[in-house]
């Protein structure tokens, strides 16, 4: 009898035992599960993405007009996304606007398919906090375009080369024909999280142009025989600023503006830009979703490079042909889109 209940309190004595590790073990896991699920929580609320992605469309039809035209369809892509880090004292922001694309338009004579528009805008910047909102930060960023850039002037004019052959059209860009790309030390000041200023006194810009062809066109620096280099680094200054900024439901406007200018000229080289006179790149992104899934847009660029040559008329005392001159680009577009 004895060795019965001892038996029976041993079994139940390791039961309990066992049971106890087996709910302590649980408890653990759940607290661990907890913890993770909670760090992970806090970890998705450092960051931030923010935007526009949209596909539109556009379509010109004209019959007996008088003021002349193309019957043309156009459609093109774009994307405007950022993505923000903030922690502590840290903050990191990326952002890609890109957009590219294509017409048709049955009127022309030859190349009825044409680039409509193509860009390529990545920036990235890490900033450390010295004050609630004053940053030391680290930037790069790098500019280009996707598909060749031709000019059909002459092909829509029907002029013919010297053997009477139909001329082709001029190329006037390419893939890292040009690209700038570019890495700066400076203070970012941001008041909130809509709008940035930078000055970056420590600026280094690298200018690429592979195809040599239109190396003349951008500025490009030359060797000692006159030809020109397919790359060319300057230091300077850079300026920077942006407003991403959702002014009414469904409304959102981003815009950047980058200024740049060197330090000194190239003393070797006549074809030096000159302290003080800056490179511009300003674009606009305006975009309004309606019933969920539709959206109208507005994009604009504008740019000015002390040293892009562009061939034009004449206009108040600037003389004809090809000169440094304001580039602008807007584009209108109704379409599916999706605003963040």
């Amino acid at each position: 009898m004895k060795k019965g209940f001892l038996l029976f309190f041993a079994f139940a004595l390791t039961f309990s035992f066992a049971n106890a590790q087996v709910d302590e073990k649980t408890a653990a896991d759940e607290a661990l599960k907890t913890k993770v699920k909670s760090a992970a929580i806090d970890s998705a609320k450092n960051w931030k993405c923010t935007g526009m992605l949209g596909l539109n469309g556009a379509q010109t039809g004209l019959f007996n007009w008088a003021a002349g035209g193309n019957n043309n369809v156009t459609g093109f892509v774009y994307g405007n996304v950022t993505l923000s880090f903030k922690k502590n004292k840290w903050a990191w922001d990326s952002n890609l606007d890109t957009e590219l694309g294509i017409m048709f338009s049955g009127d022309y004579q030859r190349y009825k398919w044409r680039k409509a528009n193509d860009k390529i805008n990545f920036t990235t910047k890490v900033g450390f906090q010295m004050h609630p909102q004053w940053y030391l930060t680290l930037l790069g960023s790098f500019r280009s375009q996707y598909a060749p850039g031709k000019d059909y002037k002459e092909v829509d004019a029907g002029t013919l080369d010297e053997l009477g052959n139909p001329v082709q059209p001029t190329l006037i860009s390419k893939w890292l024909s040009p690209s700038y790309t570019d890495l700066a030390l400076g203070i970012e000041y941001r008041p909130n999280d809509i709008f940035t200023v930078g000055i970056y006194p420590v600026a280094g810009r690298l200018t690429t142009c592979l195809e040599e062809s239109l190396r003349p066109n951008y500025g490009m620096s030359k060797y000692d025989d006159g030809t020109f280099k397919p790359i060319m680094l300057n230091m300077g200054l850079r300026i920077n600023g942006g407003i991403n900024y959702t002014l009414v439901k469904n409304l959102k406007i981003i815009s950047t503006i980058t200024l740049f200018t060197p330090y000194t000229a190239r003393i070797h080289d006549d074809n030096g830009q000159k302290f003080g006179n800056f490179d511009v790149d300003w674009d606009v992104a305006i975009s309004y979703s309606f019933l969920k899934v539709f959206s109208v847009s507005l994009m604009t660029s504008l740019k000015y490079y002390d040293k892009v040559m562009i061939d034009g008329p004449a206009w108040g005392k600037y003389r004809e042909g090809p000169r440094a001159r304001v580039q602008f680009k807007e584009v209108v577009g109704l379409g599916i889109g999706y605003s963040f």
